[in-house]
């Protein structure tokens, strides 16, 4: 197998360090775009690998004043509940950084329509970002992905349409019983291709087939649609613990 890192890599020998050391570069990256476009607008993800980066984040000395958040996907869920990607980063992050309530734009994935809902949520990306990128679509600061035991990221899962969706900033994504998944919102490819800078964290033993399917030289976006990371125009940092990323020339 042949395999290629497309970007930075940061391995660790435990998830502790993955997350010292993605929120570092989470507060670098904010920084830069505080200092380089006088604002930062950062996507989050949801899941457990990186709510303990964001507690770590929240203590950075960071002005947070120009700092706005959004999410790269939201599961249909309201806010309190225990799935919901909003209510875990409001705990590990949001209730701890001094975050104007005006500064975080929350995906509304709770809502009787989800396709209606995931138009409303471009219509603030396009409102409130600025910077943008060919075919005026807004370019993140940074977003913050992981990648799951499938293959996926974001809410683009394999063998669904969602993967190849180009028109649409943001979209809805439907329920799938057969593998007890609830509809979604998430950003979709051309966001995510062109922020400035993304952190992707991946942890534990059961991602290293989906890692390594991401990282070699060819395969099909269809069966790994992870595999969009290596299109990225930005800054990309990989930050694994040494149980994800234990093979080949990635053993640390």
């Amino acid at each position: 197998m042949t395999t290629s890192i497309p970007g930075l890599l940061i391995a660790a020998p435990e998830p502790a360090l993955v997350a010292r050391a993605a929120a570092s570069r989470m507060g670098k990256f904010i920084r830069e775009a505080i200092r380089d476009r006088g604002i930062a607008h950062v996507a989050l993800s949801g899941g457990s690998s990186p709510n303990p980066a964001y507690e770590l984040l929240a203590k950075e000395p960071l002005d947070w004043c120009k700092v706005h958040i959004y999410w790269v996907d939201e599961r249909a869920v309201p806010p309190a509940n225990d799935r919901s990607n909003y209510g875990a980063a409001k705990k590990a992050l949001l209730d701890r950084a001094e975050i104007p309530d005006a500064n975080v734009h929350r995906m509304r994935a709770e809502a009787s329509d989800l396709g209606e809902a995931a138009a409303e949520y471009e219509t603030i990306l396009r409102k409130t970002i600025n910077d943008k990128a060919d075919g005026g679509i807004p370019r993140l600061d940074l977003v913050v992905l992981g990648i799951g035991d499938d293959g996926h990221t974001a809410s683009l899962f394999p063998g669904e349409p969602t993967m190849h969706v180009t028109n649409k900033l943001v979209c809805a994504v439907a329920a799938n019983a057969a593998r007890g998944r609830e509809a979604r919102m998430t950003l979709t490819s051309p966001v995510l291709e062109n922020a400035h800078a993304s952190v992707i964290l991946v942890v534990g033993k059961a991602k290293h087939p989906a890692l390594s399917r991401v990282w070699q030289s060819s395969g099909s976006l269809d069966d790994t649609p992870a595999r969009i990371i290596r299109s990225f125009r930005g800054q990309t940092t990989w930050l694994i613990d040494h149980e994800a990323g234990s093979f080949g020339e990635c053993k640390n």
